[in-house]
């Protein structure tokens, strides 16, 4: 499932830019239908221009019937009556998106024999000192067996006194949820921690879902920003196949 909703409030209309041969959202979907590893890929939206442009490339689309706060609100609401376990949320404006992350991803549950985990998302490790102080930049603290602990736009870790062996992490916006969760989801109220840092995941969090974090070396470009995009469409010539 991607989530595509129109009005963005950093890069309103990012998905419909142009990038390559295509808008974003089209490269996205092209991207992730050609991992390989999905019986179905839908493009989740609120606007009639993402549902007809993915409808006219022979994708396939479902519009939302309610406005929704969130990509996984949207996603919820698309998925009640499918007969479906597992849902791998992929963000509209991931269009590096490739199989390798995606796989680990998805191994995760395979591995997960007591069905403890709720979901999984990825992150990957940032030396960046801008990146780490980007506060559009989402990290994420684990413990020891990678479940997430916080999610912040503050670099968190904070590190008292310098130290190399303290590790920074970036939370890729892409998920895989068990249904039931993603339901739950749907039902609960946002609190204080997601409302204040304006993160969905903190959500699970705060009601006590297990997120396990899944490490990848792919960073990818996530068009946030109409520099974003300019990063993006000067790589995309030279994005490889995976």
């Amino acid at each position: 499932m991607i989530p595509a909703r129109y009005e963005a409030s950093r890069f309103p209309g990012k998905l419909m830019m142009p990038l390559g041969d295509a808008p974003v959202i089209v490269q996205t979907y092209r991207a992730t239908v050609a991992t390989g590893l999905f019986e179905d890929v839908y493009v989740v939206t609120d606007s009639d221009v993402i549902f007809n442009t993915i409808c006219e490339v022979g994708g396939k689309a479902i519009m939302s019937k309610t406005d929704h706060q969130s990509g996984s609100d949207r996603i919820a609401e698309a998925i009640f009556d499918m007969n479906v376990d597992l849902v791998v949320n992929v963000q509209g404006d991931e269009p590096f998106t490739e199989k390798k992350s995606l796989a680990k991803l998805i191994a995760s549950f395979d591995a997960d024999t007591n069905r403890e985990i709720d979901l999984a998302s990825l992150m990957v490790r940032i030396t960046d000192s801008e990146e780490i102080h980007n506060p559009n930049t989402v990290k994420v603290v684990t413990d020891t067996n990678g479940r997430a602990i916080y999610f912040s736009r503050h670099p968190i870790p904070f590190s008292r006194e310098k130290t190399p062996s303290v590790q920074f992490f970036k939370h890729k916006g892409v998920y895989a949820f068990r249904k039931k969760a993603l339901l739950d989801f749907q039902k609960l109220s946002p609190k204080s921690l997601e409302l204040a840092e304006k993160i969905e995941c903190l959500r699970f969090l705060e009601y006590g879902k297990n997120i396990q974090m899944v490490e990848t070396d792919v960073l990818g470009v996530e068009i946030d920003t109409p520099e974003d995009l300019v990063t993006a469409q000067n790589l995309w010539p030279n994005k490889r196949s995976n």
